[in-house]
C-alpha cells in the first residue's frame, strides 16, 4: 500500500464505524420491482445477492446489473429501484416478519433470485466530509474470484443465519454485515489511484488538502488562488497536480464536486432543493434544476423516485 493511500485509509477510519441493520430477505421470481426510498444523512444502502440476478436503476445513472456473489453499497442512501432483468408488470409481493427480519416474496411463482437488503449507519455522520467523497456506488464482486474466498465465507454465513430462523439470527448476522462492509471499504479505500477522480486526489497531500477544503465549504466562491494557498503551492503546480490524478482542472473539478454532491443529497435525503442548491453554492435552486438535468439528463425531483417501498 503506498504511503498515501495509507494515509488516507487512517484518516477515513472514522467510516469503517459502522452499524448494520438487515431489512429484508427477498425471494423473487418472475417479472418484478422493488423500490427503496431516501434513507437520511449518515445512512447507506445495501443489497447482497445470494442467487440469481437483478438490476439496479436510479435516475440519471443508468442501470447496474447484479449477479449471485455481488455486494453492493450505496454509501449516501440513494432512492433506487431493484427489479428483474425481465420488464413488465410486476408480480404483487407478500411481506412477513421472521425473528425481526422481512421475508419478502413473490406471489405465484418460484422464486429465481434472493437478496439480503438493508442500511447502514456511518457512525461519523455528517461529521466527516470524506463521507461525500465516497462514490455513488461500491461493488464487490465475489463469483469466479479466488481473491475473494473471505467475502463469500461471510456471504453464506449471513445467509445460513437468516434461512435458519433461530432465535438472535438477526443480530448474528448484522455481525457478520458489519465485518463484510468493513473490509469492503478498507480494501475499496486502499485501492491505487486511479477509477474515482476524488479518492485518487485524496491520496495526493497537496491535492487532498484542497478537496477536504472544498468539501467542507462547498458554498463558498472560491478562487484559484484561494485554493493553491491551501495546498501550499502555486497556481499552475495545483492545476497539474489536479490534471494528473483526475484529470479536471481545480476549478472544474469543484463544479463537478457540488453536482456530484448535490445528487448524492437529492437521492438520499428530503432536503429542499433550494436548500441544497445553497449548500453546494448555487444562487439559487433554479439555477441548481438546470444543471442537474444537464450533467444527468433529469430534474431534481425525478433522483428523489417519491414512491412507497414494496
Amino acid at each position: 500500500m503506498s504511503e498515501g493511500a495509507a494515509e488516507l485509509l487512517q484518516a477515513m477510519v472514522p467510516l469503517l464505524r459502522i452499524r448494520p441493520e438487515i431489512e429484508d430477505f427477498c425471494r423473487f421470481g418472475g417479472t418484478w420491482s422493488s423500490p427503496h426510498e431516501p434513507r437520511g444523512h449518515g445512512w447507506a444502502q445495501f443489497h447482497i445477492i445470494t442467487r440469481g440476478s437483478c438490476v439496479l436503476e436510479r435516475p440519471g445513472l443508468g442501470e447496474l446489473t447484479l449477479d449471485a456473489g455481488d455486494i453492493l453499497l450505496l454509501p449516501h442512501g440513494d432512492s433506487h429501484v431493484v427489479r428483474s432483468k425481465a420488464k413488465g408488470v410486476s408480480r404483487p409481493i407478500a411481506s412477513d416478519y421472521r425473528n425481526g427480519v422481512r421475508d419478502k416474496a413473490t406471489s405465484g411463482v418460484e422464486a429465481d433470485t434472493e437478496l439480503l437488503c438493508g442500511r447502514l449507519l456511518f457512525d461519523a455522520g455528517d461529521g466527516n466530509p470524506l463521507l461525500a467523497a465516497l462514490p455513488d456506488e461500491i461493488v464487490i464482486r465475489t463469483a469466479g474470484e479466488p481473491l475473494m474466498e473471505r467475502f463469500r465465507r461471510l456471504l453464506t454465513d449471513i445467509r445460513d443465519e437468516l434461512d435458519g430462523g433461530l432465535a438472535g439470527s438477526a443480530m448474528i448476522a448484522a455481525d457478520f454485515a458489519r465485518a463484510l462492509f468493513v473490509m469492503m471499504l478498507r480494501d475499496h479505500l486502499a485501492q491505487e489511484p486511479g477509477g474515482d477522480a476524488t479518492l485518487s486526489l485524496l491520496r495526493d497531500r497537496t491535492t487532498a488538502r484542497v478537496v477536504l477544503a472544498m468539501l467542507s465549504d462547498l458554498a463558498r466562491d472560491w478562487t484559484l488562488d484561494e485554493l493553491a494557498a491551501i495546498g501550499v503551492t502555486s497556481r499552475a503546480t495545483l492545476v497539474r497536480c489536479f490534471r494528473q490524478h483526475s484529470d479536471r482542472a481545480p476549478m472544474e473539478f469543484l463544479s463537478d464536486l457540488r453536482l456530484a454532491v448535490a445528487r448524492q443529497r437529492l437521492a438520499g435525503t428530503t432536503d429542499t432543493t433550494a436548500r441544497i442548491a445553497a449548500d453546494v453554492g448555487y444562487g439559487s435552486d433554479g439555477a441548481l434544476s438546470k444543471a442537474i438535468l444537464k450533467r444527468y439528463g433529469v430534474r431534481p425531483g425525478a433522483l428523489r423516485l417519491a414512491q412507497a417501498s414494496a
